[in-house]
C-alpha cells in the first residue's frame, strides 16, 4: 500500500511538473479557446461578444439533432429469446464488449455531461448518439480508463469530467482529484486542464457577457462557473452536484420532441440499443443483435455512446463499461 502511494505520489509530482513547462504556452485550451489568451487579452476582455462565448462552450457538442438513429418501427419489439447480461461476453482490454447474436442487458455507470440542466425523470425517452466536440477524445479516454482503475470511486471521476467540461485548471483542484486525472488522462491532455480562456477573462467582462446570453445558455455558463468555484474552495462532491444537477420539474426545452421511452435506437453497427436512466449516475441499458446481424463480432464500447434526452432540458447521459452496483 505504502509503495503505491509513493508511486501515485511521483506521478502527481511529474503531472505538475509538466504543467510549468514552458510548453504549457503552446497547448490550446479546449473548444478553441487557446487563441483567446496570453497576449490577446485586452482585446478579447475589451470586446468578449457572445458568439466568441458560446460558440465555444460546449465541449462536448453531441445534442438532440446528432440522436438520428432511433428506430420507431420497433417500440412495440420485445426481443424473443431470454436476457442475458452484457457481462457474459468476452471483453476487450477497455471492458468494451464482443458482440453475440441475443438480447443483453447492463447496468451503467453513468455521467452527467450537461452542468446546470435537469436529472433524468418523468419518463422522457433517451436515444443513442456518439460522443462529439473537442473534448470528445479526452472525456471518452477517461470513461475507459475507469474500467483500468476499478477503485477510483465514479464520484470523483464524475468530478473529474465536471472540471474539464466547465474549463477548470488543474492547479486549483485538489490533491485527491488531481491524482485522479494523473490516473486517467495522459501527460498531453494535464497540460490542457493548466490555463483556461475564461480564468483570464475579468469576471466583470464575463458576466457582462453571460447576461446577453439566452436563459437556459445563461443558466449552463453560471453552472460552470460555481463549479470551478467550488472546485477551486475545495467545496464537497454534494455541492457540486447541487449546482450541476437540477432537481424539481424539468420544463420542456426547446426543440424537445415527444416520443415513447420504450424506442431503440439502431447503432450504425447494426445492433439495438435503449437506455433507461435512473438518476444521472445510474443506466439500464438494453442490446438486440439479431441473428446474423453485422454487428456480430463488433465491439460495444459504452464510452463511446451518449444517452440523449429528447426533453432538451435534462441531461446528457455518457455512459462506461463499469457497472453500476444495484
Amino acid at each position: 500500500m505504502k509503495q503505491d502511494i509513493s508511486r501515485r505520489g511521483l506521478l502527481l509530482g511529474a503531472g505538475m511538473a509538466a504543467l510549468s513547462s514552458p510548453a504549457l504556452a503552446q497547448v490550446p485550451s479546449f473548444g478553441g479557446l487557446g487563441g483567446l489568451i496570453g497576449d490577446n487579452l485586452p482585446k478579447v476582455a475589451g470586446g468578449l461578444s457572445l458568439t466568441s462565448l458560446a460558440g465555444n462552450r460546449d465541449l462536448i457538442t453531441t445534442s438532440l439533432k446528432d440522436a438520428k438513429y432511433g428506430a420507431p418501427s420497433m417500440d412495440d419489439f420485445v426481443p424473443p429469446v431470454p436476457k442475458k447480461s452484457l457481462k457474459v461476453l468476452e471483453r476487450n482490454n477497455v471492458g468494451a464488449f464482443v458482440l453475440t447474436a441475443g438480447y443483453f442487458d447492463f447496468h451503467a455507470q453513468s455521467y452527467c455531461f450537461h452542468a446546470g440542466t435537469h436529472g433524468p425523470g418523468g419518463g422522457d425517452a433517451y436515444l443513442y448518439a456518439p460522443t462529439l466536440g473537442s473534448a470528445a477524445a479526452l472525456i471518452t479516454q477517461i470513461r475507459q480508463n475507469s474500467y483500468l482503475n476499478p477503485d477510483i470511486e465514479q464520484h470523483d471521476i464524475q468530478s473529474l469530467i465536471w472540471a474539464i467540461l466547465s474549463r477548470a485548471k488543474f492547479e486549483t483542484l485538489s490533491p485527491e482529484l488531481q491524482a485522479v486525472a494523473v490516473r486517467l488522462m495522459g501527460k498531453q491532455q494535464l497540460l490542457t486542464l493548466n490555463r483556461s480562456a475564461l480564468d483570464v477573462i475579468p469576471p466583470s467582462v464575463l458576466n457582462k457577457t453571460i447576461l446577453q446570453a439566452p436563459p437556459a445558455l445563461q443558466q449552463a455558463l453560471r453552472a460552470e462557473g460555481q463549479i470551478r468555484s467550488l472546485l477551486s474552495s475545495g467545496g464537497s462532491y454534494a455541492s457540486i452536484e447541487r449546482v450541476a444537477v437540477l432537481t424539481g420539474d424539468a420544463p420542456w426545452g426547446a426543440g424537445s420532441i415527444q416520443i415513447p421511452q420504450t424506442r431503440w435506437s439502431l447503432h450504425p453497427d447494426g445492433y439495438y440499443i435503449r437506455f433507461t436512466p435512473s438518476g444521472y449516475s445510474h443506466t439500464y441499458v438494453e442490446v438486440w443483435v439479431e441473428k446474423a446481424s453485422k454487428a456480430i463480432g463488433k465491439v460495444l464500447d459504452l464510452c463511446t455512446h451518449i444517452a440523449v434526452p429528447c426533453n432538451t432540458s435534462r441531461q446528457r447521459l455518457g455512459q462506461s463499461n463499469r457497472e453500476k452496483k444495484v
